[in-house]
């Protein structure tokens, strides 16, 4: 069992943690939004959902206490559990917000965002930096999990704060498994001391569950890979793939396979290592089995 998350914690002289008080299956213990910094104007990572107003309290009573105000709001992506309690953060927290930007990589989903007008949200760029007192930010491009997926990294703690694209408990989901193991690989090659997730307990040995999650991701790929190369003159569609290469799967497990075996193949057909016609997928002729990382 995961360890309880503190509503507000001090998890370093330079950041504070508060939790988004939106627990559910896909959140976890809820999402985690993180302060940076040492002086009076600091970062504020993430929003956490709409109309959660335990949060709101939270950061209001943080933000008092600290004697500080935001100088920067830096969404990690554009899923509601993130950047749904923007407007609350600006409606509720006035006056710590007076001077404060807001900055996330743009999508073209963007124009679907449920933001008040009045809140003028910048662009993010892969290794821009971003400077409080205490701190600086540098900017990671880690698309995979959303295609307006960002990290930071703090520089000075050699720290990461990986939205969703690495979970503190279980298994990061992906649009784009492609993309999302790049931006893993990326995010190791800073070798990085701790990793601060979206959801999820502090992760204390990042290149290991960068490592497992990789190899977790390789294994299920060997068995699509091993099964196509035993069956080359065949062509199958996904549903004939989870069950003939993920034998006596439980039926309740079927609808997550269908995803997990989709984002494989997906990656593969870009890898130019599988082929696919009218719906079924077939092997490649001449391919590595596994791909590295």
């Amino acid at each position: 069992m995961a360890a309880v998350i503190p509503a507000v914690t001090r998890i370093s002289p330079r950041v504070i943690r508060i939790l988004g008080c939106n627990p559910s299956t896909e959140t976890q213990q809820g999402t985690n939004t993180y302060i940076i910094g040492t002086g009076k104007r600091r970062i504020l990572i993430d929003c956490g959902e709409a109309d959660i107003p335990e949060y709101i309290n939270h950061l209001r009573a943080v933000l008092n206490y600290e004697g500080i105000d935001l100088a920067h709001i830096f969404i990690s992506h554009s899923h509601e559990d993130h950047i749904g309690g923007l407007a609350d953060v600006f409606e509720h927290v006035k006056d710590k917000t007076k001077h404060c930007q807001v900055w996330k990589h743009p999508s073209p989903k963007d124009s679907e965002l449920n933001i008040p007008k009045h809140i003028e949200i910048e662009h993010l760029k892969d290794g821009q930096e971003f400077v409080v007192e205490g701190a600086t930010i540098q900017i990671l491009r880690s698309q995979g999990h959303t295609d307006d997926h960002v990290a930071f990294h703090l520089l000075e703690d050699n720290a990461v704060f990986s939205g969703d694209c690495l979970m503190g408990d279980g298994i990061a989901v992906c649009e784009d498994l492609f993309d999302q193991l790049h931006s893993l690989g990326e995010i190791a090659n800073l070798n990085p001391s701790v990793v601060y997730p979206g959801h999820g307990n502090i992760i204390h040995n990042p290149m290991d569950a960068i490592h497992m999650y990789i190899q977790h991701q390789m294994q299920r790929e060997r068995m699509i890979i091993e099964f196509l190369l035993n069956n080359k003159s065949q062509s199958f569609n996904n549903e004939d793939l989870v069950r003939l290469v993920f034998q006596n799967l439980p039926e309740k497990q079927v609808k997550t396979a269908l995803t997990s075996i989709n984002h494989h193949l997906l990656k593969l057909l870009k890898e130019d290592r599988v082929r696919k016609s009218n719906g079924k997928w077939q092997i490649n002729d001449t391919i590595q089995l596994v791909a590295s990382y």
